[in-house]
């Protein structure tokens, strides 16, 4: 009898996280009405970074018909108003994701409408705009205040706390 070689795995034993993780994901997508959980991975893909930052997709009841879905998205209280005059837009972008016209209406809210730990919000907002560096008569002066010091690190932390100290008040 000729025996064919062993195949030779590449994975070494180790499996993608992904393969286990599936039907989780799945079962939990499905147990809030996300029939395509692609919606909640990939939510800032599909609908820009500008909503991703301020909404998060909670749940999606479906009507008695089973057609014309309603989509509920969570936001903070300030947010409410801009995410509303946006619903048209976000609807028009969920629905390519799903290939077909199955959400029909928006509901904004800003509590999770069942109640699990993500009604407690916390988006990531992007980061402030740097603020612009002193000008270079205000450097000079920080500079001199802290010319006598003689820890390098010491001397910077110093010179840049005299740069911001008069940097407001000269403003």
């Amino acid at each position: 009898m000729d025996k064919q070689p062993r195949s030779r795995s590449t994975t070494r034993g180790f499996s993608r996280v992904i393969t286990h993780m599936q039907t989780r994901i799945r079962t939990a997508s499905e147990s809030r009405g996300f029939a395509v959980s692609r919606l909640l991975t990939h939510w800032e893909e599909i609908v820009g970074p500008n909503i991703a930052a301020i909404a998060r997709p909670v749940n999606i009841s479906y009507g008695r018909g089973g057609m014309g879905a309603t989509l509920t998205l969570l936001t903070t209280g300030a947010n409410a108003p801009i995410l509303e005059m946006q619903k048209e837009q976000v609807r028009e972008k969920v629905n390519q994701c799903y290939g077909y016209s199955a959400i029909s209406r928006i509901k904004v809210t800003q509590t999770a409408p069942t109640g699990f730990a993500e009604g407690q919000v916390s988006f990531e907002y992007k980061a402030k705009a740097e603020k612009a560096p002193p000008p270079p008569e205000v450097m000079e002066k920080a500079r001199q205040v802290a010319d006598g010091v003689g820890n390098e690190n010491l001397r910077l932390a110093l010179e840049t706390l005299a740069a911001n100290v008069l940097n407001k008040h000269k403003a």
